[in-house]
């Protein structure tokens, strides 16, 4: 019928209408009927066949006169005649059809004047009809907006919701994102005793599996199966993916199982989310496996299975893997498309392969695939990738040559990479020759140059940019906005930060979590703790929902504050909100209770770590060994090979925490041990190295290889500071070697360090008991004290060999 209208209106009236009659009269054979009696009847058909049309086509073109002139009480009254006379359009639905080309909003206002129609009119049946067909032409034009509209309405209007309407609306929730109101509708049916049907299912256990809620998924597909539903293979494929995509293998392959007793023939699409799923996981030969038991049901792998693939292959880091598979492909004779071509290249260029990419390219070329501008686009991606410019910038020249046009996402890779190289004149540059080119700039290319000038903290040039944007009409998006409040948080400006989130909430672009992470981490890093919380409550009160990301930004601001009974009560919102804790989490917390001294409750986060199968870092060993020496050497040992054993590798600040730990008990032995295993790592020393193996030295009662370890820690370009001094001051006078720690104290002064008050009234205590008065008078001058003053008693030396 659609058809019909759309040749109806390229025809003039004047001409001969010669379509066939909706309904034929069909006559039966017969010889005794005279010929020219036969033709006289087709001709009147005809006649009457052109009349029924050429009808048709001027009430469809006055109604459409009507509409178009917003004369909609006049097309209302129309549209009531034609629907009431019944005499050229057999229902509501006939009519509808007849704007299938129509403008959208054409149609909108049609439908809606065809219900009312059929509601007045106490027409049920054909409103029920007309509805159906209404929800099947929205949803085919991805109108779902309208159809939630439009079953709201029918809602209203008390007309009869059939499953089909309910079918149509709880598929345009889901495709809206909304699975929410795709359940709630589903309630609704189940409470008014409308039946439900798989098609239902499917969708929402589609939706809820892409969500990610595959708990949820499972209740609806047991609560399906109670009803007598019986599951078709989209259920089952999407479960199957829903499955691999929460990480839990085991349970997609016992579905997979399910289906085959259920005797559900799989599909195309089953083997290939089997595929996807354990290429996801990086089990190549399980995937492999799964591509023999394709075949062997006669099923040929397509090119987006050999993508898939190629894709597992390059997750694994085996790019050989990946270019065997494409030989064994393409001797197969199986066609590679732009698409898996282009999966092949990307999946080289990304392993920094990009000359390798070149070569499969030329083969590609050879075996038929013709290259079009994404094929070139991957391979300019892929020398911005690894920084050959030059190598990018003739691969766009090359393309021209070709024929082939560079888009903006072939200049955006360019501008890009020298926005992150902070190579900004040249990005600009690079913008311009894009605009001459007749290339308009988009949102990604400005976002680049946000982004680019936020790094370098030019500001005023950030939001230059966001004003030429909204002058030339390049809308600013979240990653606009996001990207100069991140550059902006990272420089310590929350204020202004919170300046660009209040301007761009103005104008209708919504912050996301992502968005206020950056505010919120932000402030918690500079120590504004309170204003973290703050927008942590305004996320809250926007129904954003928080990520693992936003927990431990306010969990780490809350320990660096002390406050850990309330970071310890995050900890439990992090679970009872479905998000599971990392080992982010669990180091913000060790580092919060060692700082308070409570080493017993870092040890204990450690062990919970360690139950929850959470892999602890080089970071979670710094926190414990530093903060739980304390508790003897034996503790720290303990955890030092642990780490070991967890083939994590001792970074310089682990190697001067246990040389510290050594130092401390005279074991100098131990202490050098790792001194000499720092070096021959490469790891270069410091002068916190260097000042633990002096006080280990003191410690150890090896005072004669001190100015040894000075002389090494000098030769490395690492100039001794006032603590080192003190150490130094300190350690001769506790073995009362006075004139010595004396003769530090001269390089200390000369060097523009001052003595430590209690270290120093210690060595001019030692050198009055020695008679030497004139040394005493020189320090009792630069302490600016008086020989006769009531010395206090002397301080002890903090243990921390410090910087």
């Amino acid at each position: 019928m659609a058809n019909r209208v759309h040749l109806l209106s390229k025809i003039p009236r004047s001409t001969t209408i010669t379509n066939n009659p909706k309904n034929p009269i069909s006559f039966p054979f017969s010889s005794s009927i005279p010929t020219t009696t036969l033709s006289q009847q087709t001709q009147s058909t005809q006649l009457n066949s052109n009349n029924y049309q050429q009808e048709r086509y001027q009430q469809v073109e006055n109604l459409q006169t009507l509409l178009r002139q917003n004369s909609n009480g006049a097309a209302y009254t129309l549209t009531k005649s034609i629907i009431l006379s019944k005499s050229n359009f057999s229902s509501p639905s006939d009519l509808f059809s007849c704007f299938s080309t129509s403008p959208i909003p054409l149609q909108i206002t049609l439908s809606e004047m065809l219900v009312s129609v059929c509601c007045e009119s106490k027409m049920h049946h054909e409103a029920v009809e007309l509805c159906k067909f209404l929800f099947e032409s929205l949803v085919n034009d991805k109108q779902f907006v309208k159809v939630l509209e439009l079953f709201n309405k029918i809602e209203k209007s008390g007309l009869r919701l059939e499953t089909v309407m309910y079918g149509k609306a709880i598929q345009a929730a889901v495709k809206l994102g909304d699975v929410k109101m795709g359940l709630e509708l589903l309630d609704s049916m189940k409470k008014r005793g409308v039946w439900t049907n798989v098609f239902i299912y499917n969708v929402l256990i589609g939706g809820l599996c892409r969500e990610k809620r595959i708990r949820d998924a499972e209740k609806l597909f047991d609560e399906m199966r109670k009803r007598n539903l019986v599951g078709s293979v989209v259920t089952y494929n999407a479960l199957i993916d829903g499955y691999f995509k929460a990480g839990d293998v085991d349970a997609a392959l016992r579905m997979r199982e399910r289906m085959k007793e259920a005797g559900v023939k799989a599909s195309v699409i089953t083997f290939n989310s089997l595929l996807s799923g354990f290429c996801r996981m990086r089990r190549m030969e399980d995937a492999k496996s799964v591509l023999k038991d394709m075949e062997m049901n006669g099923f040929v792998p397509d090119g987006f299975t050999y993508s898939i693939l190629l894709d597992g292959f390059f997750r694994c880091g085996d790019e050989n893997g990946a270019v065997q598979l494409y030989e064994q492909a393409s001797g197969k004779g199986i066609r590679i498309s732009n698409y898996t071509g282009s999966v092949l290249l990307n999946g080289l260029c990304q392993e920094g392969k990009v000359e390798k990419a070149e070569e499969m390219l030329v083969k590609l070329l050879e075996n038929g695939l013709v290259p079009n501008e994404v094929i070139y686009n991957t391979i300019v991606k892929g020398y911005c990738r690894s920084s050959d410019l030059n190598k990018a910038i003739l691969t766009i020249e090359r393309m021209e040559k070709l024929g082939l046009k560079p888009n903006h996402i072939t200049y955006n890779s360019l501008i890009d990479k020298f926005c992150e190289m902070k190579e900004m004149d040249k990005a600009e540059e690079w913008v311009k020759k894009m605009t001459q080119k007749d290339i308009a700039p988009t949102v990604e290319t400005y976002n680049s140059l946000i982004d680019g000038f936020g790094k370098l903290c030019r500001f005023d040039m950030c939001f230059e940019i966001l004003e030429q944007m909204e002058e030339i009409g390049v809308i600013p998006n979240v990653v606009s906005y996001g990207s100069l409040i991140n550059c902006l948080c990272k420089d310590g400006k929350i204020l202004e930060a919170e300046i660009v989130l209040r301007d761009m909430i103005s104008k209708g672009v919504l912050p996301n979590a992502h968005v206020y992470n950056m505010l919120i981490d932000g402030s918690c890093v500079v120590g504004k703790l309170r204003d973290g919380l703050r927008f942590f409550d305004e996320m809250m009160r926007r129904e954003i929902g928080p990520t693992i990301v936003t927990y431990n930004a306010l969990i780490n601001g809350l320990c660096r504050k002390a406050r850990l009974m309330e970071a310890e009560d995050l900890l439990l919102q992090i679970t009872s909100s479905g998000l599971t804790p990392d080992v982010t989490t669990y180091n913000s917390l060790i580092f919060g209770y060692a700082n308070s001294g409570n080493t017993l409750k870092c040890l204990e986060l450690y062990e919970t770590m360690k139950n929850l199968g959470i892999k602890a870092t080089v970071n979670t060993y710094h926190t414990l060994i530093i903060g739980c020496s304390k508790e003897g050497i034996e503790v720290v040992e303990r955890l030092y090979n642990e780490m070991l054993q967890m083939n994590l590798a001792p970074d310089r600040v682990l190697y001067n925490a246990m040389i510290q730990c050594y130092a401390e008990i005279g074991n100098t032995a131990k202490a050098h041990a790792l001194h000499q295993e720092m070096l021959d790592r490469g790891i270069q020393t410091d002068k916190m190295t260097y000042n633990s193996l002096i006080l280990g030295h003191f410690r150890d009662g090896k005072s004669s290889n001190i100015n040894d370890l000075v002389d090494d820690m000098k030769s490395k370009g690492l100039t001794p500071m006032g603590y080192t001094y003190n150490i130094l001051v300190k350690g001769h006078c506790d073995i009362k070697d006075f004139n010595r720690a004396y003769a530090w104290s001269r390089e200390m002064f000369e060097n523009g360090f001052l003595l430590n008050a209690s270290i120093g009234k210690e060595l001019i205590d030692g050198l009055k008991q020695e008679g030497q008065l004139q040394e005493v008078q020189v320090l009792c001058s630069e302490l600016n004290i008086e020989e006769t003053d009531d010395w206090s008693s002397s301080e002890q030396l903090s243990a921390d060999a410090k910087t």
